[in-house]
């Protein structure tokens, strides 16, 4: 069993906090060109505790990988999972906060590295407990918005704020659209009669962090070729007949993906949503190439499922999970039938209300 933060450390944490996973129903590459996104917090969670320990150095003990690490702040720890942690404390203490050595304990049933955001969840509920334990003036997207540097600047990976915000602000009953330029957002609720289903491939995302900085360079270029500010400017798919071909469909997928966000949040029915999702899966696919063999197999075998409205990767892509939605109270015997059909190395995830 995993040790708990006693057991790790001989002694109670003077502070804890927890922070959620997300699933994105729809949006995918569209947060770092300034677009909408329609993510949803997901049941599981990330737990974090935390104790002064008198020093100036830091002691993270991660539960679900039975061992830890110890650095200081003026260099970041060799461990990779350590990175987002540290990010998160030397941001807070950039912001001016005076920040002691502690003992930091990690527990989380977030799934990991297949696309559900807990990389984000960790760096939330490490801002939210340091909030707890030093009297942190921030808010939850002020929260986000350091953790989004966090990953950035300290683990390397070029994110938008989707995840961040999902994961700080989003709730499991509803979707959470954002408009992320403006930070502008509002609860929707979910089309009627249908449940959320998550079903990991099994394929490792072996290329999510490379493939994903490739894509948000890419967009950039495509942007400067067409004189704006970013993708989300695109006026229609005309203006992008002068672009290079691979520029013109990592473009065309942003620019429609935020059109099908844009439908998804008019209280359209659970089939129409459904196709809007089988739409994105395509252009995922075949435009922005951010899916894997694998992923589109599983994919293929939910959207022909009679009681599935549409399904679609979600996440960075590269590997990792497909999202769906359903017919009502029917995510189990779905689950069941997709996976017999696709092979032990698939597995259910999310169970969602």
């Amino acid at each position: 069993m995993a040790a708990s933060f006693e057991e790790a450390f001989g002694a109670a944490p003077q502070a804890r906090a927890e922070a959620p996973g997300r699933v994105n129903l729809l949006g995918d590459h569209t947060d770092y060109n300034d677009g909408f996104v329609l993510p949803a917090a997901i049941p599981q969670r990330t737990r974090v505790a935390m104790r002064r320990n008198g020093g100036a150095d830091f002691a993270l003990h991660a539960a679900e990988l039975g061992h830890g690490a110890r650095f200081g702040l003026d260099a970041p720890p060799t461990e990779q999972f350590a990175r987002y942690v540290y990010g998160c404390l030397r941001l807070v203490q950039d912001e001016g906060a005076q920040v002691p050595g502690l003992d930091i304990h990690v527990a989380s049933d977030v799934p990991m590295g297949v696309g559900l955001s807990s990389s984000a969840a960790l760096e939330v509920a490490t801002l939210r407990c340091l909030r707890e334990l030093l009297g942190l003036g921030v808010d939850d997207v002020r929260i986000a918005q350091l953790g989004q540097r966090a990953e950035i600047e300290y683990a390397g990976v070029n994110v938008g704020i989707l995840d961040q915000m999902a994961s700080s602000l989003a709730s499991t009953e509803r979707a959470l659209f954002l408009d992320t330029r403006s930070l502008e957002r509002r609860p929707v609720p979910l089309p009627a009669g249908g449940q959320v289903l998550v079903l990991d491939s099994g394929a490792p995302r072996s290329l999510a962090a490379s493939g994903y900085n490739q894509r948000r360079a890419e967009c950039e270029q495509a942007a400067r070729a067409l004189g704006l500010a970013s993708l989300r400017d695109v006026p229609d798919l005309a203006a992008l007949e002068g672009l290079p071909e691979l520029l013109r469909r990592r473009a065309r997928h942003v620019f429609t993906e935020n059109r099908r966000v844009l439908q998804a949040v008019e209280g359209i029915a659970a089939a129409a949503f459904g196709a809007l999702m089988n739409e994105s899966h395509a252009s995922l696919r075949d435009d922005y190439e951010s899916s894997a063999p694998e992923v589109d197999r599983l994919q293929a075998l939910l959207q022909r499922h009679p009681r599935v409205h549409g399904a679609r990767i979600t996440g960075g892509g590269f590997g990792g999970a497909c999202v769906a939605l359903v017919r009502a109270d029917s995510a189990s015997q779905v689950a069941a039938d997709v996976l017999a059909a696709f092979g032990p190395q698939g597995r259910q995830l999310v169970p969602m209300p």
